[in-house]
This record gives C-alpha cells, structure tokens and sequence, in this order.
C-alpha cells in the first residue's frame, strides 16, 4: 500500500491509517501508535519503552489531525504510557470539529481550533479504550509494544464521503478567527516535530521526497494571484547596465560585512504571559558577538502588537500564536538589529492590525521591517548600497519562493539600485528530520515549503547576492554557487518559552559574512550558539553548531567550493 494510498485511507476516518501516519511522526522518539474508532470519537493509544513526552506528542498528534480533517472524526483522546503497563500515565481529550445537530451527517462541517482539556487525574482505575493494530501498514517499520492491549470490539466505521470542503478565501479573515484554515492558523513550531516522507495532505498530490521532510502548519500555501507557474527554464542574468562602480563612490571600503541570526521570539504575553521577568537578560550573553558588522539581520518570529484578538481564536496549550509586547522593539534595537525579516509563518498570528503593527514598531525603533509582497527595502552602508527581500510560501502577504518568475523580476528590479541584494527566505520542512537540504521541493504536512535549492540558485541567477534562509529550526547546509553564499537555514536563535530547545533544535549560530561591494563571497564565520531549556542564546564553546553544519555542507553539497574549519572559519577552496 502506497503512502498516498494511507493518506487517503486517514482522511477517510479509517484509525489504522491515522496512527500509522502519527506513529511515523513519532517514530524518532521510538513512540509507537494504535487507534480506534467509538462512534465520532478517535482514542489514540500512544506507547513507548519510556513514557512518552506529553507535550511534543500532543502536538504532533493533534496539529497532525487538524490538518487531515479525518471525515466523522469530532473528538480525540489521547493516552501515553509505558510499555507493559495497562493504565495511562497521561490523557488528554481534544475536540477537532464543533458538533452541529442541524447538519447532513455526510456534509463537511467547518472545523474550530482543538482545545486540550485535562483529563481527570483521578481516579486512574479506568480502562483504556481497545485499540487496533497497525501492522499491516508496511511502508515504515514501527515498534512492537511488550504487552499489546486487549483487542478491540468490531467497530464500524462511517463511509467515507467524496465530497469536499470549499476553499475558503485565501485573506485572513478578521470575522472568523476561530476557523481551522484561517491564515497561519496551526505554527506549531515551539514542538518537536519529525517530518513524514510523502505525507501529503493537501488537495492536490505531489511526490513524496527522497528524505524525510514535512510541517504542523495550517497556513495556506501561496496563491498564485493569477500569475503564470515558474517555467522550468532558469532566468537570464539581470542586465549591468550601469557599471557597479559607477553606482559606487571611490570611497568605498574593501569588503563590507552581514551578521545573521535565525528565528527568533522574545516572548509572547497570549494566551497566557510566557514572557521573561529581566527582559534585558535576553540577548546579555551574545550582545558582544552580534556587535562588530556593518548590518545586523534576524528573522522576527513573532508579532509586535498589542491587538487582542488572534487569527487562531483561544486554544490554550495547544495554539502557537505568538504576540510580543511592542516594548520589546527598543530590546531588539539595543541589540544591533538593523534588519529583521517578518515574511515568515507567525506574522499574521494576530491578523492585518497585527501584522501592521509589527512593521510599525519595528520600524518607529530605528530598523527596517521586510516581508510585505512586492516590498524592497534599501539600506546604505558606507557607500554601499543595500536591497533585502522577504520570501515565504505564503504568497498572499509574501513574496512566494514559490512564483520563481515573479521572485527574479523583483530581484532584477532591486539589482538596478543595489550593489547588494540580500534575500530572507522562509522555506522548507521543519524539526531534526529536515536537516539536509534536497534539490526538490520539501513538504510538511502537505504544504508546499518550496524548493530551497533550486529557489536560490535562481535568485542568484537573476542578481541576488545572498540567501539567508530560514524555518526549519535546525542549522543546514552551506553553499557557494558562482561566488555567492547560500545559508538554507539558520535554525533558532531565540525562543523563550516558545520553541523548543531539544537536540539540533537548541544548535545555532551567528553568521558572519564579509563580501566585496559588489556581493561576491570573500569569508565568513560560524559563530557557535546554544539554547538553554528556556530558548535564551549564550556561545556555544563546543563548537556543536560548526561541526554540524560542516557534516551537512559536505554531505549535501561535496563540490561546493567552501572549506569551514574546526573552530568555525569559511573560507573560499583554492582553485
């Protein structure tokens, strides 16, 4: 049986398909799924040598369901415990659809944001539902528990139907913030995530990737606005018309410098306040090491806003929207930022006003806010003039990495006044199974997150000079592609309570790039950073991060023509 064929099988409400997708998801962290069906109600049993983590697996459990919007499913619970045990040591119950009396059993029924309830604690006496194995599905190898439980009564499950749910418009809509698809409605990005291979859940199928990569990211995927599809054929060069020392004044230095850093989220005060008592303790460790370079650049993971109502609606622990004080602008300020990237998955958390009022704040505290579609934002920096452009998939607010013609005609567009054009790319799937980087196109949970690879190297082709890139929450691979750098991710900078910090997810870097006036690559350094449980960055003097990404820079791209040393130095390969 085909993955496509057990997607379609799980969006039917057919439970074996249902947790054998959940129990890919997990699989890393040796947890095992079953499932079975009472009536509209999914009971999930998940199994581990050790208990399983309750939150990471509610998460991907849960963000995974509304995605797949399983037909006649309105409820789920969910049980975690060790293997051989009979009892749960943790349960939680969430519902996945509002039950609506008045509507055709076969209908589609719109979907609200799961809310988490907490199960009674007590007593814990009550028997777990029966549930039915999974083995039958081949396509990846699960666990065999020690003790199985009892098997389950004969379940009849509902029919499928073929009917689908109309496409909802693909602007926020401020009148329904509880609505399951609502812009950026899921960002689950503070959990753990493991991408499935080839699970694809949108309406339209694409072919599953040779490595394992895909997201919990209810947004929509860019909308094409009418615009044609990128033809396959890469675009030709921009134009040099006027010379770029011409552009230059006969004063400008040597090389000029970019430090980088990826996500990063304060804080956030919704729906609860996650937000740290010494805010000024934040950046304490690597203010010295983000000090020292021409421009400072991060990527804005959040919101600036003090709007009170959310694209999500209230879904307590289990919502990712995250809202920062607008405070905290003069902190990001005092840290060195010049530019931050706000064309990510959280800028519309808190809907238009929110969005607004990021790049207001952002930019009223002395910095420059990118992302807008169809935005170019100038800097000069001593004599040398600057452009940076923000992409993600999300084309209806976004530049979308996704329109490749559109992207280089923006880009041809910036090169005309620019010496240097940088471009902020918000791409690929996500979580410690998406750290290598592929010439194709990455999904997660059926979202189409781009081709970094081949949306790079035509940037370039079309006058960028720099790609930084972004979302994935791990550190990947370093390129060199005709005298250009290429960063595809710089993983997590900082994430107080917010994102987590486990394995490669806490491994960071500053980078720091020195390029000729003209945007040609002349050196760089990897800046080791960690991140503690609470997601504040201080130096990493193990150097975890440098010799990461040098592994995957030679795994993934051996002929590139750049050499990282042990202590972090980038350096150009001898011709």
């Amino acid at each position: 049986m085909s993955q496509q064929d057990i997607l379609n099988l799980a969006k039917e409400g057919d439970a074996r398909a249902i947790a054998f997708l959940i129990g890919q998801a997990l699989q890393s962290f040796g947890v095992t799924a079953k499932a079975s069906l009472e009536n509209d109600s999914l009971h999930l049993l998940l199994e581990a040598a050790q208990l399983p983590a309750e939150e990471a697996c509610l998460r991907v459990a849960i963000k995974g369901l509304q995605r797949l919007q399983p037909n006649n499913i309105y409820s789920v619970t969910i049980y975690g415990r060790r293997h051989g045990q009979q009892l749960p040591a943790w349960t939680q119950t969430v519902e996945l659809k509002k039950r609506l009396t008045f509507a055709p059993v076969s209908q589609p029924v719109a979907v609200s944001a799961g809310v988490a309830t907490s199960a009674p604690t007590s007593p814990v006496s009550t028997a777990l539902p029966k549930v039915e194995k999974t083995q039958n599905f081949t396509t990846a190898p699960t666990q065999t528990p020690e003790k199985s439980p009892p098997k389950p009564p004969k379940i009849s499950t509902p029919k499928p139907t073929n009917q689908r749910q109309k496409k909802r418009s693909p602007q926020p809509a401020l009148t329904r913030p509880n609505t399951k698809k609502s812009w950026l409605s899921v960002g689950a990005l503070s959990l753990i995530i493991v991408p499935i291979s080839g699970f694809v859940l949108g309406s339209q199928l694409y072919k599953p990737s040779n490595t394992a990569t895909i997201n919990p990211l209810t947004s929509k995927p860019a909308v094409q606005k009418g615009r044609a599809p990128a033809p396959a054929a890469k675009p030709q060069p921009a134009p040099k018309s006027p010379s770029q020392a011409a552009k230059q004044p006969a004063n400008v230095p040597a090389t000029v410098s970019i430090k980088a850093v990826g996500d990063i989220i304060p804080g956030t005060n919704f729906p609860y306040n996650k937000l740290p008592e010494n805010k000024e303790r934040l950046f304490e460790s690597v203010k010295p090491q983000l000090k020292g370079a021409d421009i400072l650049f991060g990527n804005f993971e959040s919101t600036m806003t003090d709007y009170p109502y959310s694209s999500k609606g209230r879904g307590g622990g289990m919502l990712f929207a995250f809202r920062t004080p607008p405070s905290y602008a003069k902190l990001l300020k005092d840290a060195g930022f010049n530019i931050l990237n706000i064309a990510n998955n959280h800028s519309y958390d808190f809907n238009e006003q929110g969005f607004k009022d990021t790049i207001k704040n952002i930019d009223s505290n002395g910095m420059k806010s990118v992302g807008k579609r169809d935005q170019i934002v100038y800097k000069n920096v001593k004599g040398v003039n600057f452009a940076f452009i923000g992409f993600s998939n999300y084309g209806e607010v976004h530049n979308s990495l996704l329109e490749l013609k559109a992207g280089a005609e923006i880009v041809k567009k910036a090169k005309q006044k620019a010496d240097i054009v940088v471009i902020s790319v918000h791409a690929g799937a996500e979580g410690t199974g998406a750290l290598n980087v592929r010439n194709k196109n990455e999904f997660f949970y059926g979202e189409n997150r781009g081709n970094m690879v081949l949306f790079s190297r035509t940037m370039i082709d079309a006058g960028a000079d720099l790609i930084l890139g972004h979302g994935p929450h791990v550190t990947r691979a370093l390129e060199l592609y005709k005298g250009k750098l290429i960063a595809y991710s710089l993983g997590n900078f900082m994430g107080y309570r917010t994102l987590s910090t486990a394995a490669e997810l806490g491994q960071s870097l500053i980078l720091d790039v020195k390029m000729t006036p003209q945007g040609d690559f002349v050196s760089g350094k990897i800046i080791p950073i960690e991140l503690d449980s609470r997601g504040i960055p201080s130096v990493d003097n193990d150097f975890r991060s440098v010799g990461l990404i040098r592994r995957l820079t030679k795994s993934d791209f051996p002929n590139t023509g750049l050499m990282i040393d042990d202590k972090g130095q980038i350096l150009k390969k001898s011709k």
